[in-house]
């Protein structure tokens, strides 16, 4: 019903930056909040950033002055600038939309991930 996909992960050196799109489609009603998470090997997804319809957004500490999560509501999706990337911010990065579908179902979605490696 919902379909999630991320794009824009690669292989960057430290330092560098990328943008990381994610769309949602399908029977969707309305789009209460989006967000990126991460997850290394060997450890817990944890939260990037999350924006909600409304434009209120939430970071992780580690983030802070570094990445910015956007979103197109018209378009149901999310950005995420990534700028002043560092090693540790190497993790399969997922984006998750909660949306309201249009048989009035609340509910998480998640994408498949998109790899970022940073190089040191």
């Amino acid at each position: 019903q919902v379909q999630v996909v991320e794009s824009g992960g690669g292989l960057v050196q430290a330092g560098g930056s990328l943008r990381l799109s994610c769309a949602a489609s399908g029977s969707i009603s309305s789009i209460n909040a989006m967000g990126w998470y991460r997850q290394a090997p060997g450890k817990l997804r944890e939260l990037v950033a999350t924006i909600t319809r409304g434009g209120s957004t939430n970071y992780e500490d580690s983030v802070k002055g570094r990445f910015t999560i956007s979103r197109d509501n018209a378009k149901n999706t999310v950005y995420l600038q990534m700028n002043s990337l560092k090693p540790e911010d190497t993790a399969l990065y997922y984006c998750n939309v909660v949306v309201v579908t249009t048989s009035a179902y609340r509910g998480s979605y998640w994408g498949q991930g998109t790899q970022v490696t940073v190089s040191s």
